[in-house]
């Protein structure tokens, strides 16, 4: 798999029937492995080990009901309340983010309504704070801690 720009973390990988499989510390099992989980794993692991968030408020493959049909976010940060707080989007390092993958998100947070919203590629990172009185969103510089969310 592709080195990412992210710390290493220790992960396990198992293999079965000749496809890997990659063990998901929030879903508690293995996951086939595929370059976006690959970059799941690893930013996961770097919300948990590097910026503080509790692993008990995260959840991997969250469904919402959109405009009558499914779809899920990727991860989603819960407050105590357990109300959504922020989506996080993960494509395959080879995927540009573009504004197509920002709608992509965007399109989620219809439904779910948070503070934060987090793209990433692995290689590339962007994350935004929504001020929904002022209807506006501000681009931040770099991921931010847990304690920092306002």
């Amino acid at each position: 798999m592709l080195e990412l720009n992210l710390p290493p973390y220790s992960y396990k990988i198992t293999t079965k029937e000749g496809k890997r499989f990659i063990f998901d510390v929030l879903r508690k099992k293995y996951v086939a492995l595929t370059p976006e989980e690959w970059v799941r794993q690893h930013f996961t692991h770097f919300l948990l080990e590097q910026k503080g968030y509790p692993a008990g408020l995260l959840a991997n493959e969250v469904q919402v009901n959109l405009n009558g049909t499914r779809k899920r976010c990727d991860t989603v940060l819960y407050n105590r309340n357990l109300s959504a707080r922020m989506i996080v989007e993960y494509k395959a390092p080879h995927v540009e983010i573009t504004q197509a993958v920002f709608d992509q998100i965007t399109r989620y947070n219809m439904v779910l309504k948070v503070d934060y919203l987090i793209v990433t590629n692995g290689i590339n990172h962007y994350c935004c704070k929504i001020d929904y009185q002022t209807r506006t969103y501000t681009f931040l510089p770099e991921i931010p801690a847990y304690n920092e969310l306002l």
